[in-house]
């Protein structure tokens, strides 16, 4: 059996500009999976710089990683961050959704 080496991969070291970070955050939202966007979020963070984002934010660096490794952060917290990043949050329609019937 040959011996394979392999290097530890990082995906953080590729998001080097800001059309692959949207992308990426919003291949993370797609699928539906809270977690996925979570550790998409605390990948962009870490490609940005923890420092520069608790400063931004206003948000102790520990309590940054804290809150990026948690299953359940607070929704307030993760729109802190998401501004911190010079992002914000927009909702549309889906192409496939029924509009609500009026009352």
């Amino acid at each position: 059996m040959t011996n394979v080496k392999t290097s530890r991969f990082d995906v953080a070291e590729y998001l080097t500009d800001e059309t692959l970070i949207n992308a990426y955050l919003n291949e993370a939202l797609s699928d539906g999976s809270p977690s996925d966007f979570i550790q998409a979020l605390n990948d962009v963070a870490r490609a940005k710089g923890m420092n520069e984002l608790a400063e931004k934010t206003g948000i102790r660096r520990e309590s940054l990683y804290k809150t990026l490794q948690s299953e359940k952060p607070r929704f307030d917290t993760m729109l802190k961050i998401i501004d911190g990043m010079g992002l914000q949050v927009t909702l549309t329609p889906k192409a496939s959704h029924e509009p609500l019937a009026e009352a």
